[in-house]
């Protein structure tokens, strides 16, 4: 039997980290023939703004509270399940309101790039 050629990843498998929007499960770290990570993320109600230096987050929403919104740097949005908010490097963000996002990660997640809002260091890195 040849060696499977594919990866497989079962997020009610993966076990949830505390992160600044509220609960990570992070897929495919380490696998050369995908340059990011997948992240389904539970944003609880006490989001953190936050920000990368490095990182590109691509936040797909799955499920959304009617109220749902995303702060991006000063600026409010609404937000509804099936949309898609790409957020570069530099752009403080932050969900507000219960939701969750499929979050492409780009470069891989590095839990050094986590950033809370005035360049103070995350204690719980990821999102």
């Amino acid at each position: 039997m040849s060696e499977r050629r594919y990866h497989l990843a079962d997020f009610s498998e993966i076990p949830g980290v505390p992160c600044p929007c509220g609960t990570a499960r992070r897929a495919f770290q380490g696998v050369s023939e995908f340059p990011g990570t997948l992240h389904v993320t539970e944003i609880s109600e006490d989001a953190q703004k936050h920000f990368h230096k490095t990182l590109t987050e691509t936040y797909y929403f799955l499920e959304c509270e009617p109220d749902a919104r995303m702060e991006l740097d000063d600026e409010i949005i609404d937000v509804h399940r099936g949309m898609a908010i790409v957020i570069p490097p530099g752009v403080k963000h932050r969900a507000l309101g219960r939701m969750k996002v499929l979050i492409v990660v780009l470069p891989e997640f590095d839990p050094q790039d986590e950033w809370v809002d005035d360049d103070v260091r995350a204690t719980n890195a990821g999102d």
